[in-house]
């Protein structure tokens, strides 16, 4: 089985009332990266964990990239207030347009 890249990971969404989370599971292991959110215009993105097992797969740059894509689609603006989401939004001018100013 090939090495799945930041692009092909299996990302799963699970949304309840006013929270949810990314998640990638891969061989056992699970990465996640939860948010909250405000009112239907707005998520705020609160953790970003990746277990030592899937380091150097990019598996939460792709986590935030979804929650960037899903954001636009839907309509709403990403609050940061995890660092390593934060980060990575700053790396990546194309996916400002979306965050909370």
């Amino acid at each position: 089985m090939a090495t799945p890249t930041s692009e092909t990971l299996p990302i799963e969404r699970e949304e309840g009332a006013s929270k949810g989370r990314y998640v990638v599971r891969l061989e056992g292991a699970e990465a996640e990266m939860t948010y909250s959110r405000a009112g239907d215009a707005m998520i705020i993105i609160d953790h970003t964990e990746v277990p030592d097992a899937m380091r150097g797969r990019s598996v939460g740059q792709a986590l935030v990239r979804r929650a960037i894509e899903d954001a636009r689609t839907e309509g709403r603006t990403v609050l940061p207030l995890c660092p390593f989401a934060k980060a990575q939004i700053l790396r990546h001018p194309e996916w400002q347009d979306v965050l909370k100013r």
